[in-house]
This record gives structure tokens, C-alpha cells and sequence, in this order.
């Protein structure tokens, strides 16, 4: 049995489609349904039924992807182990977000690659949430405080951020001392997230409300700028604005709890070594400067 028609069935399984498969896999559909069609041919039975809007998985299709994706997995970590010491080779996956991963994971992802000049990396920058199984993804890095999920996360980094609002609007509206009082005020989100403030040793949980949202962290600094609420957003972001005046912090008194960098991979017993490795990189370089890392909390 052929190791990449494995590989080619678990990408259309996971993508949804030959078509989409072949763009995850950089080749022709033509080759992806051949693939296809000889793994169906040698197993003697349709993993993949066929639709106008793609392709799903049959009853056998289903239990066999799982079966299929964990061969796989074995095979690659069977490569790295005889690889020669520091190379890594094969294809690295990464979602990062748009807000933070051009100024401070894409220099990260460029030293990466410039060491190891036998590993392609192809990275997605985007605000919105990823699905790494579905989409094909090795890792993603995120922000923030993580949701409960069956991913598996490795903390790399600190975030520090603070609520900011325009001097015109604490005039217009006051300035919040306490988190509840946030709640009679118009925050400045990615979308429903909870902010929570430290009070002594313990965490206050806050769900705000608001009439703005937008996905992207540079989007809530201008709205902050524009007097149109409070956002709770990354010393990154602000603290130029802060230093000129057109930021103010607010509610100082009960600082965010401190989020964090994380990167994030599919369920596995072993992380890959270019995920191992990618990890290693991130903590180096945050450890470094970590008064600069942060994002709008997912």
C-alpha cells in the first residue's frame, strides 16, 4: 500500500473534496483522483462518496481515516528519527493571526526557514478561527485565554495588554473604576469574549457588550482612537498611542490578567520535530522581549 495515496485520502477526507485536497497538496486533481481510485481498487471498497459539492466519507471511508492518518503520523516521526542531526524536511503548515503574526512570528518563520533550507513553509495569516483538522493545518498559534478543546497547547509567551478608550470619550462618558462599572460602558471586541481583570489575587470574569466588532486588533485601535468605546487591547498595539495621548488606560486598578502565546496542534501522541522545533524557536524569541507580545484576547 502506498504511503502517499494514505496521505492523499486523508487530505480529501479532511478537506472535504479532491479540489481542495489538490490545492492543500499542490497537485493536479487529475492525480489526486488517480490516487484515490487505486487505494479504493486495493482495498476493494468506496472510502469516498462522491458529490456535487465534494466528497464524503463512507462507513468504511470513516473508520479507515482514522486508521489511515495515525499511519501516516508513525511514518513521519519513523523519518525524522534517521534524518541527519538538525534537518528537517517535508512541508510546515501554519495559521497564524493577521493582528500579531507579520511583525512578530514572520521573522520567527524566516529564521526558521533560512536554518532549515530543505523545509517549505507555508503560513496563512488570518484573524479568523481556524480549523486545523479540517483545514489541513499542522499547528496554529493563538492568543489569548484557550478554550476548553481537544487540541493539544504548548505556551510560548506572555501577553500583556490593557483597556484603553480616547480621552474624548472618558469625557463624554466617564472612566470605569471597577468591572462593573465596564458594563454601562460600549466595549470594543473581536466578538462575544470575556475579559477577565485581576482584584488582589483572585479573577474577575467580565462579558461585555457593544455595538463595533472586527476580527482584527489594528481595526479596534482605530475605533478606540475614534471615541467609539473601550477596547481591551496589546501594550504592541498601544503603546505608541498611549505614549502621544490619543490612548488613555482606564480602570488601572484592576489590571487584565496577563494571556498568553500558544501554539496549538491536532490530537497525536507525537508532536512532529518541525512542530518541536518551531516551539523551541517561539520561546526563545518571546523570552527575549516579552513586553512586546500581545494581541486583542480571543
Amino acid at each position: 500500500m502506498d504511503i502517499e495515496e494514505l496521505r492523499t485520502f486523508v487530505e480529501v477526507a479532511d478537506a472535504g473534496g479532491v479540489s481542495s485536497a489538490a490545492r492543500r497538496l499542490g497537485v493536479s486533481k487529475s492525480i489526486v483522483s488517480r490516487q484515490l481510485a487505486r487505494l479504493e481498487a486495493e482495498l476493494g471498497v468506496q472510502l469516498l462518496a462522491r458529490t456535487t459539492r465534494g466528497a464524503v466519507l463512507t462507513e468504511a471511508g470513516s473508520t479507515f481515516r482514522d486508521h489511515a492518518a495515525r499511519v501516516c503520523a508513525e511514518i513521519d516521526v519513523a523519518k525524522e528519527t534517521i534524518l541527519p542531526a538538525g534537518d528537517l524536511r517535508g512541508r510546515l503548515r501554519i495559521a497564524a493571526p493577521l493582528t500579531f503574526g507579520p511583525t512578530h512570528l514572520a521573522p520567527v518563520l524566516a529564521e526558521m526557514a533560512r536554518r532549515y533550507p530543505q523545509l517549505g513553509i507555508h503560513t496563512c495569516y488570518t484573524d479568523r478561527f481556524v480549523d486545523l483538522i479540517a483545514e489541513g493545518y499542522d499547528c496554529a498559534i493563538r492568543l489569548g485565554h484557550l478554550p476548553d478543546s481537544n487540541l493539544i497547547a504548548r505556551r510560548v509567551g506572555p501577553i500583556y495588554g490593557r483597556l484603553v478608550a480616547s480621552p474624548e470619550y472618558i469625557k463624554a462618558h466617564g472612566s470605569p473604576e471597577t468591572p462593573d462599572e465596564l458594563l454601562t460602558h460600549q466595549a470594543l471586541m473581536q466578538g462575544t469574549e470575556t475579559w477577565q481583570f485581576m482584584d488582589g489575587e483572585q479573577t474577575v470574569t467580565v462579558r461585555p457588550q457593544g455595538r463595533f466588532k472586527a476580527d482584527n486588533g489594528t481595526a479596534l485601535v482605530t475605533a478606540a482612537i475614534a471615541g467609539l468605546g473601550i477596547a481591551y487591547l496589546p501594550e504592541g498595539l498601544i503603546h505608541e498611542h498611549l505614549a502621544s495621548g490619543t490612548l488613555v488606560a482606564v480602570m488601572t486598578r484592576h489590571p487584565i490578567r496577563p494571556a498568553g502565546v500558544f501554539v496549538v496542534r491536532p490530537p497525536g501522541q507525537h508532536p512532529a520535530r518541525k512542530i518541536r522545533i518551531l516551539t523551541e524557536m517561539l520561546i526563545e524569541c518571546f523570552g527575549k522581549a516579552p513586553d512586546v507580545v500581545g494581541t486583542a484576547p480571543v
